[in-house]
């Protein structure tokens, strides 16, 4: 049940991480509930959170449930945490300490019994020193650090991603490609991905739908390496 942040850059495949994280716990039975905490407009965030009441602001028709009922038991993922707001911290902070938090509007507190994993690709320890994001909200995410690695420094990685990929997009489009040529695979070992694994996903996958069948050349990757 300890919280758990995982830091890396953008594309590394943190999301899978946290899903393995729920997976092999005791909650891997109940919800893994995802929020993209830089895509919620500031003036929605705690009734994306907690939920509203109908009637708490206008446009609320109706009672809303939030994203802390919904992984009620389980795993609530906060993807990019350093984005948050800083007043939607303070009620963050609030909920995880107490364990229990109040719909927008609502008068009656809810319990809640959820386990939180975070990531995050900034870094945190300058938006503490800029007052961007609260210290103790941090520490209450970091009980657990997990640092994953950008891709270019996993160069034996690439290859084994690259083939799971081609696999994975042959299935998806309905085609034949039967792997890479040496030179291909060259050039992927020697590239330096800044979009990390998901820059070679969508590589591996534009090159199998224009290639259809056969090998992947390299030129069929169609990178722009200098």
């Amino acid at each position: 049940d300890l919280s758990v942040l995982i830091r890396g850059e953008n594309g590394t495949g943190k999301e899978h991480v946290a899903l393995a994280v729920h997976k092999a716990g005791a909650r891997a039975e109940r919800p893994f509930v995802a929020v993209d905490c830089g895509s919620i407009p500031r003036e929605l965030a705690a009734s994306e959170f907690f939920g509203h009441v109908k009637g708490a602001f206008t446009g609320a028709a109706d009672n809303k449930t939030g994203v802390f009922h919904e992984a009620e038991g389980g795993t609530l993922f906060l993807d990019e945490v350093g984005n948050l707001p800083y007043e939607v911290q303070v009620l963050l902070l609030r909920a995880l300490q107490e364990r229990r938090y109040r719909p927008v509007g609502g008068r009656r507190e809810t319990v809640c019994d959820v386990r939180i994993v975070a990531a995050t690709n900034e870094n945190i320890e300058k938006a503490i020193a800029e007052g961007r994001f609260r210290e103790d909200l941090y520490h209450r995410l970091n009980e657990f650090t997990i640092e994953v690695p950008p891709l270019r420094e996993c160069p034996d990685d690439i290859l084994p991603l690259a083939e799971f990929f081609l696999e994975q997009s042959c299935g998806e489009l309905n085609k034949s490609v039967s792997g890479f040529s040496a030179e291909a695979g060259k050039l992927l070992r020697s590239y330096g991905w800044p979009g990390n694994v998901r820059e070679l996903k969508n590589t591996v996958r534009k090159a199998v739908l224009l290639t259809g069948s056969g090998v992947i050349e390299a030129m069929d990757l169609d990178m722009n390496v200098a």
